[in-house]
């Protein structure tokens, strides 16, 4: 599917007014460019009614861990995760069952995720969902973000997901708050990325990203992808 120009112009322009809103700060500095392709969509916090049993969560979830923690976590790999830090085979499994219907891009937009034309090197197009960016919950099946880069036919192909979550603080020396996915702490606190001209800045955060779908030398859990190249 390829996003006409026109569309993505003019739901950029009702976005952005959304990024006066305080309460959508992560989200606007996620998706500063992004723009919808149909009008309206529903950007608040879905349901989190998981796709899976509580069984396929639960096998998932090793050594009395559950799935995601917002327990401190310690910072052995705060800032670059070591290439040897994997899923297992169960944890990647809930999270491709959860995401898999997102090879379909109509799919993904139509949960309220904001396509976008800005892409950023190592790590591709970044659609983000507006709700799950700025509530304060990580949910293993509800990825705030996907990550695409252009297929061969120019649509979008989905390579990976990203958790985001805005520090509560917003100070880059404490990490009372840094979440965990599967045991596995998010990179940050790290400043915000550069933004487009324009957009608003993007703020204090942590992320991980898993790249569930392309194959990535720097590691599963690495921030970049060296294979991932902008057009």
């Amino acid at each position: 599917m390829t996003i006409p120009q026109a569309s993505r112009r003019t739901a950029a322009l009702s976005f952005l007014r959304c990024c006066a809103t305080a309460a959508m700060t992560a989200t606007c500095a996620l998706t500063a460019g992004a723009t919808a392709v149909q009008a309206a969509p529903d950007i608040s916090p879905p349901t989190r009614e998981a796709p899976l049993t509580a069984g396929q969560l639960g096998a998932a979830s090793l050594a009395g861990r559950s799935p995601a923690t917002w327990a401190p976590a310690q910072k052995p790999f705060a800032d670059k995760p070591p290439a040897t830090a994997r899923l297992t085979k169960a944890q990647r499994k809930v999270l491709v069952e959860a995401t898999r219907r997102y090879h379909d891009v109509d799919q993904a937009l139509a949960d309220g995720y904001l396509a976008t034309d800005h892409c950023v090197p190592g790590m591709g197009w970044h659609y983000a969902h507006p709700g799950l960016s700025a509530d304060a919950a990580i949910d293993p099946v509800w990825p705030e973000v996907l990550l695409y880069v252009p297929g061969r036919d120019g649509s979008p192909q989905l390579i990976g997901v990203e958790y985001f979550k805005a520090d509560a603080d917003g100070s880059l020396t404490t990490d009372s708050d840094r979440p965990t996915l599967f045991g596995n702490a998010f990179n940050g606190p790290m400043a915000g990325h550069e933004m487009p001209p324009g957009a608003p800045p993007m703020p204090v955060h942590y992320d991980l990203h898993v790249w569930l779908y392309t194959d990535n030398p720097a590691g599963e859990l690495a921030i970049e992808n060296p294979q991932v190249t902008c057009p």
